[in-house]
């Protein structure tokens, strides 16, 4: 702490001046402490502040600048003065109230003075501002920069993470046309493990119970749905039925996966630099995740070339593998993987490219969310062969809406086809016996 002294101590001192009286208001008071504090404070030496003893001296200087700016403030007014002065200078500004607000799933700031959360899956608007266009891009810059991105004119859009995992996408002018864009799609500190998934009624203890099977042993699953969906989440639930002993890769944009496996190497994309060099793709983290012998490669989103070099990964010796794609449904997400393929400029015939999809995935799990906010598991099917130039599958599992409820809420039910998967041989191979009557058509559970 010594490093800091004499800049707290110099903070401390009454010369700042006296108090300015009653009339001032709450904004202006806080914008000129702030003021003084960022005058006096020398930030390179705390640039990196995860030290709670620093954050109590720096908040001693910033309570007695409290008593010396106006006095007259009550307990309660000096105290919320005081924490957002403080967030203000070690944390994300008027962020910091929502990120600590464990309900909320989504921040979406569109300029200065609009920011909405999503709670529950329902969209609401915050009393949340922020000064002005400075202060977000501010803001903004503070985030980006922790994880070595940058983001400015030339650089407009940019994708970045919180130290919590939360993933971060920010655009700002020219690009953005009414000011600063931050969208902050929550993944706390705590991600939702199997139990909760269960208990929000997002599958049922059967599909579960499949899922684990499969993971164990050595399927290749791919996860499929919309935006916000919860494909994130699902995958990193169902990561965690690895076995312990395997090597890991992972290869994100923004890492935001929390393995609790031991032996986990994160690789994350980046960005070309200024002059639009640099830039490390996710086929490139692919290729180089090949040389590093890794047992299971899992990659945060397919959306581009790199499809064929996973659908090879899979294909030789790299069984477990998992991935998240955009889609609707189960075949639309196949269809995505051939275009993906056709995006990275490969010349396959059609017949050959989805023979290697065919070859390569053995589950796909569909996720959506539903009006009204829940998410469901709304199938799970198996990828089987080709028959002449199809591909073909089956649905072992599904969710079917039977309607919305007067809170326009929808409600179904979850049901077995009553199909039983072809991979059951691999999984008793592998010492994994599921009950007989796992897959008798019913009904399973109904919302």
């Amino acid at each position: 702490m010594s490093n800091y002294g004499s800049s707290i101590s110099r903070l401390s001192s009454p010369s700042m001046g006296g108090s300015t009286g009653n009339g001032r208001n709450y904004e202006e008071l806080k914008r000129q402490i702030h003021a003084k504090l960022v005058e006096r404070l020398d930030f390179t030496r705390v640039r990196d502040l995860a030290s709670d003893a620093l954050r109590r001296d720096i908040r001693r200087v910033v309570e007695h600048l409290c008593d010396t700016e106006n006095p007259l403030l009550n307990r309660l007014e000096r105290e919320k003065l005081i924490e957002e002065i403080l967030d203000e200078t070690l944390g994300f500004g008027p962020l910091e109230v929502l990120l600590k607000d464990p309900t909320i799933s989504d921040i979406l700031v569109n300029g200065p003075y609009q920011v909405y959360v999503e709670r529950r899956g329902k969209l609401e608007k915050t009393d949340v501002k922020f000064r002005d266009n400075d202060h977000l891009l501010q803001i903004i810059d503070r985030i980006v920069s922790k994880v070595g991105r940058r983001v400015d004119e030339t650089s407009p859009m940019v994708d970045a993470r919180l130290p919590d995992g939360s993933r971060v996408n920010a655009v700002i002018p020219p690009i953005a046309v009414d000011g600063p864009c931050l969208s902050i799609r929550r993944f706390g500190t705590n991600p939702l493990k199997l139990e909760d998934l269960l208990n929000y009624k997002a599958f049922t203890p059967e599909m579960a119970m499949l899922m684990e099977a499969c993971i164990k042993a050595r399927l290749n699953v791919l996860i499929s749905g919309g935006t916000g969906c919860g494909k994130t989440t699902l995958l990193n639930t169902l990561s965690s039925f690895i076995p312990n002993d395997e090597r890991v890769i992972t290869i994100e944009d923004a890492c935001e996966l929390q393995l609790q496996q031991e032996h986990v190497v994160r690789l994350e994309t980046r960005p070309p630099n200024i002059e639009g060099k640099g830039a490390i793709t996710t086929r490139d983290c692919v290729r180089n995740a090949l040389r590093m012998r890794p047992e299971r490669i899992i990659i945060g989103e397919v959306r581009g070339a790199e499809a064929l070099d996973m659908l090879q990964a899979m294909n030789t010796g790299h069984g477990g593998s998992m991935a998240t794609l955009h889609a609707n449904s189960p075949r639309e997400a196949l269809s995505r993987l051939e275009t993906m393929i056709m995006m990275g400029g490969f010349e396959l015939p059609v017949k050959a490219m989805r023979q290697q999809i065919s070859s390569a995935i053995d589950l796909i799990i569909q996720a959506n969310r539903l009006q009204g906010g829940p998410r469901k598991i709304t199938s799970i099917t198996e990828v089987l062969n080709m028959e002449q130039d199809i591909i073909t599958m089956q649905e072992i599992f599904r969710y079917r809406q039977l309607g919305v409820d007067q809170n326009g809420r929808a409600y179904g039910q979850f049901e077995a086809t009553g199909v039983r998967p072809t991979f059951i041989n691999r999984l008793e191979a592998k010492g994994i016996k599921l009950p007989a009557n796992l897959f008798a058509e019913r009904i399973l559970l109904k919302d």
